[in-house]
């Protein structure tokens, strides 16, 4: 008869698997040399010698420059911060040091640096709502202000230009020759003449003498959204939904230039007189710097991740700014360094404007005002735009704004078909809208 199989429980086989292994290493882990201390003792201080030898070294010099001082006054209070230094040196230390008989350079102790502050903004005053314009009948998409500050033009979706006088808010002429919305308009500072683009793709020049249109600039295969004059030179800028900007001689109506290389709508526009002389802002979420004497693109920009459709060049510094809804970021001049973002403003922005005092302004979609200083990126007051009755809440949006020519009064465009101007609250001082800075919060991310 066959013995019988004994049959273990899991749990016993286990067991026995690992006494086995355990027995098995045990012999060789007991074959390892013992620990040498005192070759331990000389790697450590090897290796503190690399590491620290100089820090080590000006700790034990200022430690007896200490107790030299000691001995001839010794009624000096301690430096805290030599006391501290010599506290790293003392036989209390983590690693033992000796000073090498070698002689070793003096090392220069440099001073503490201070953490990094931010600067402080600048106060300025809030801005409050001063006169409410209607008489567009369809949203009232751009806006501009001539050189002598006296009156500004605004172009609406009923295809309409309207001039209004800026002190009374008085119509003085309504423009008609667009046959679909008015998109962009731009006054000329040494003619007059004014500049009008739209969803019909024509770009008109109006002669302000006559009331007039003098001359059309053809060429765009689509809407045109923005146009904008160059400051020294007669040439105008136009761009739109064909993904191309155009550069065209003012008086011949030549398209000198096409600038092409976005892949979508070229939704803003920005021409200065210094480098880059034109910056574009596309739907395809980039920047572009171009050269206007070659005509091409000198740098993009791609940190922004969503729809570029605003462009603002401050007046005096070598900066400007771009605004996407997922951030308004600064740039600086003329290659595009980054230099900061202005976060907060969760809305499709649509338009900026800065003035000679560093205040910009950020219009959004939903009727949202935002007001920046600029320099430190302080957002110092948040307006939300009253829809005028008999509009829908909904109605709410700035499609654009911009600042007078002294830069105190702020006129926007709005989708309740009403033009807003704004200006600084007189009563208003630092004790009654204090700053409320906080840096700690304003932990900036760099890219």
């Amino acid at each position: 008869m066959a013995d019988e199989v004994i049959k273990h429980s899991v749990h016993t086989l286990v067991f026995r698997s690992l006494k086995r292994s355990h027995d098995m290493f045990l012999s060789n882990q007991s074959m390892l040399p013992p620990i040498d201390e005192k070759a331990e003792k000389i790697l450590k201080a090897v290796k503190a010698r690399d590491s620290y030898g100089q820090v080590m070294s000006a700790v034990q010099k200022a430690q007896a420059v200490k107790q030299q001082e000691a001995m001839i006054r010794p009624d000096t209070p301690h430096d805290t911060e030599i006391a501290e230094s010599a506290a790293l040196g003392s036989d209390g230390a983590m690693l033992p040091y000796s000073v090498p008989s070698i002689p070793t350079p003096t090392a220069i102790v440099p001073a503490p640096r201070k953490a990094p502050t931010m600067p402080r903004p600048k106060w300025h005053a809030p801005w409050k709502l001063f006169r409410v314009i209607s008489g567009h009948l369809g949203w009232v998409r751009c806006v501009a202000v001539e050189p002598g500050n006296e009156w500004f033009a605004t172009g609406a979706a009923d295809r309409v230009i309207k001039i209004w006088d800026l002190a009374s808010g008085k119509l003085k002429v309504s423009l008609t020759g667009h046959v679909s919305t008015v998109r962009g308009l731009e006054v000329s500072p040494r003619h007059p003449y004014l500049f009008s683009c739209g969803e019909d793709r024509q770009v008109k020049c109006w002669d302000l003498e006559y009331n007039k249109v003098i001359r059309h600039y053809h060429g765009h295969l689509s809407a045109v959204y923005t146009l904008a004059l160059h400051p020294t030179i007669d040439v105008l800028l136009t761009a739109g939904r064909d993904g191309t900007a155009r550069v065209w001689d003012m008086r011949t109506k030549a398209n000198v230039h096409t600038l092409a290389g976005h892949t979508d709508t070229v939704a803003s526009l920005a021409c200065q007189a210094a480098e880059p002389q034109i910056i574009t802002g596309s739907h395809d979420s980039t920047i572009r710097l171009w050269d206007l004497a070659t005509g091409k693109s000198m740098c993009t920009l791609t940190n922004h991740k969503k729809s570029v459709r605003a462009i603002a060049v401050h007046p005096t510094l070598y900066t400007f700014a771009s605004a996407s809804p997922d951030n308004i970021k600064q740039w600086k001049c003329p290659d595009g360094k980054f230099i900061q973002n202005l976060s907060g403003h969760n809305a499709i922005v649509n338009c900026m404007a800065v003035n000679p005092e560093g205040v910009l302004v950020s219009g959004g979609d939903n009727g949202t005002m935002y007001c920046w200083d600029w320099r430190t990126g302080y957002n110092f007051q948040r307006l939300q735009s009253a829809v005028q009755p008999g509009s829908m809440d909904s109605e709410a949006g700035i499609f654009a704004l911009t600042f007078d020519q002294s830069g105190s009064r702020l006129i926007t465009a709005e989708a309740d078909k009403t033009i807003k101007i704004y200006r600084e609250d007189d009563s208003a001082s630092e004790e009654t809208h204090p700053i409320n800075w906080r840096p700690e919060i304003l932990k900036r991310r760099k890219f």
